[in-house]
């Protein structure tokens, strides 16, 4: 029986390491370009922060070549057995509005989740066109491996001076996605610029995405996302739609990744990287549920707001 005891411990454990969260990230790489593909301690890096994430939507891709990605995906993939591949990605098209055009990305560990559909916002309503500086780029994840076994993630990064309206045009986002795929369970989050001067208290009741309560925002008002010291401001947020999702989450799992703190940097190699910390949370293992999260976002008192915009 004594005997039985170690060999009983070894399959437990085996047991408790096959049960994978999943944690899902944010990341603005300022400027991700061809200067911060050449230099390869930067690279290093970005790649050392993607590792920690079986999805990580990455921001701010200046890449007219088709060069940023492959360049990830060697560097991700590179110590991976002969014929598999840990990691690919899915890319948006060049979105923008004139000559400057950025991407959205997203990479993900190929054991975890797959991608069943994507697409591009069409921002184009009767009244209200071209409300987004770069529209959402969709993706529609099938994770057979946790508790919520498929979501949508809508990525936004806004210009900062219409964040207010970015930031509210999203629930239209979430409408045109219920009518066409219906999904259950949605994610949004990016650098919405969503703190400071550009979204003051006093416009938050002009957001639809907050004002509803079954939008459940992870990442609080007094976060601070940004790398430099001068700064505090929330700008980088992670918002929730969906009962089941909701009660997926790892408690306390919602949280800011300090790079600069976690690699010993100082502020300006910080820097060289982003001015941007990752934002994450968790989900669950199939099979596990927790209570209902809680927004930490502070509810607003204001006119309650239709379906639609006035």
């Amino acid at each position: 029986m004594t005997r039985m005891l170690p060999v009983t411990l070894l399959l437990l454990l085996f047991m408790l390491d096959s049960i994978q969260t999943l944690k899902i990230c944010s990341f603005n790489v300022r400027s991700f370009g061809a200067a911060k593909r050449d230099n390869s301690q930067v690279m290093d890096v970005i790649v050392k922060i993607i590792r920690r994430c079986d999805i990580m939507l990455l921001m701010e891709i200046k890449d007219s070549h088709n060069i940023i990605c492959p360049t990830l995906m060697k560097m991700l993939n590179g110590k991976s057995r002969r014929g598999t591949k840990d990691y690919d990605y899915i890319i948006s098209s060049r979105l923008g509005r004139n000559a400057y055009k950025e991407q959205y990305a997203f990479l993900y560990r190929k054991n975890m989740v797959s991608v069943k559909k994507s697409y591009h916002y069409h921002d184009a309503q009767n009244g209200d066109e071209d409300a987004f500086s770069r529209e959402p780029f969709v993706v529609w994840f099938y994770s057979p491996q946790t508790a919520v076994t498929d979501f949508v993630i809508i990525p936004l990064h806004t210009t900062p001076e219409t964040s207010v309206r970015e930031i509210d045009e999203l629930f239209d986002v979430y409408m045109d996605l219920k009518r066409q795929w219906k999904p259950e369970n949605f994610i949004f989050m990016g650098d919405f610029n969503a703190g400071c001067n550009y979204v003051p208290k006093k416009s938050w009741k002009d957001i639809r995405l907050r004002m509803d309560p079954k939008f459940v925002w992870l990442i609080g008002d007094h976060e601070d996302t940004t790398v430099k010291g001068t700064t505090k401001c929330a700008y980088d947020r992670i918002v929730l739609q969906g009962q089941k999702i909701n009660s997926s989450v790892v408690p306390d799992s919602a949280s800011i990744f300090d790079f600069q703190k976690a690699y010993r940097m100082t502020e300006e190699e910080a820097l060289d990287i982003s001015d941007h910390f990752p934002v994450e949370f968790e989900l669950q293992p199939a099979g596990s549920f927790t209570g209902l999260v809680r927004s930490i976002a502070p509810k607003k008192r204001g006119r309650k707001k239709s379906q639609k915009k006035p």
